[in-house]
């Protein structure tokens, strides 16, 4: 998980792709409300935020072209920094009409930028369950218990009433199938 997909970025310039969208606003949603709520902001107004992001990239991804030597979050952290100096602007514009509104200085953001172990937590958490109806259950709790809980694997076979070698084997089929899965959702 060490780069951006570039083909998931090129499928949301096409805003009829429903599919890539979802996708795109599964993954990136709580990305965008984690650094809201990093800004101070409540969860109502974080999720406004959020929503105000995602109408500039509606705007912004058909025309956006991916350089995979920079970081698509790093942009999309841009995009959001800036929707939120406006919205914090805005909000302390003075009420004479006469005053230019671009007179009135942007506050300072207080945020580090989300880092990756946070990211990779979320995806960890959100993403990957949501594969799991694509195994069977006892393939996916030897998985779960050995890789995402790290429990020995001769702990696991016992308690699953499985070889050690059929918990290698769950671990390799998930493992291969969660590479394929996340390919288009990995971060930069």
């Amino acid at each position: 998980m060490d780069t951006t997909s570039a083909s998931l970025l090129v499928r949301v310039r096409h805003l009829g792709d429903v599919e890539a969208w979802t996708r795109f606003v599964r993954t990136y949603s709580p990305v965008l409300h984690g650094w809201a709520r990093h800004m101070g902001l409540q969860h109502d107004d974080a999720v406004d935020l959020v929503q105000d992001v995602f109408a500039v990239l509606v705007q912004k991804l058909p025309e956006f072209n991916y350089d995979s030597h920079k970081r698509f979050r790093g942009w999309l952290w841009t995009v959001t920094r800036r929707r939120w100096v406006e919205r914090r602007r805005r909000a302390v514009l003075p009420l004479d009409p006469g005053r230019d509104p671009n007179d009135v200085p942007a506050p300072a953001p207080p945020v580090p930028e989300l880092d990756e172990a946070e990211f990779r937590a979320y995806m960890l958490k959100h993403v990957v369950p949501t594969l799991r109806g694509n195994f069977h259950d006892s393939t996916w709790r030897a998985f779960w218990k050995h890789v995402v809980e790290g429990r020995p694997v001769a702990e696991v076979a016992g308690e699953e009433g499985l070889s050690v070698a059929a918990v290698y084997k769950a671990k390799l089929r998930v493992t291969a199938s969660l590479q394929k899965a996340l390919a288009d959702l990995v971060t930069d």
